[in-house]
């Protein structure tokens, strides 16, 4: 079992405004342009690659999709290469985010 960081939403949307979080969402390109959290970068799990992701020691790198499911792929993906600081995930991801009344940018 991977040992995961669980991110809230009220996480999320405090370390986005700080700048201390690295919001990388693994969704497909057509489900990012249908909307996302604003601040959040692209990084398709379909094509994801862990060497691509942010190296910021202050920003803790934070992966979002729809459900959370991709993101424990993505966790999991970035660990086989090295990258343990890439273990935290937003578990609602976009379901909880829209779903609590959040904006989300197209």
């Amino acid at each position: 079992m991977l040992d995961v960081e669980v991110v809230t939403r009220e996480q999320v949307k405090a370390g986005l405004a700080e700048g201390s979080i690295a919001l990388i969402d693994v969704r497909e390109p057509h489900e990012f342009a249908a909307g996302h959290i604003p601040g959040a970068t692209t990084m398709p799990l379909s094509r994801f690659d862990p060497s691509q992701l942010p190296r910021d020691p202050g920003k803790r790198i934070v992966f979002c999709c729809r459900s959370g499911r991709r993101t424990l792929q993505a966790i999991e993906m970035a660990r086989m290469m090295g990258r343990s600081d890439a273990c935290a995930h937003y578990a609602g991801s976009m379901l909880d985010w829209v779903g609590s009344g959040e904006p989300v940018e197209l």
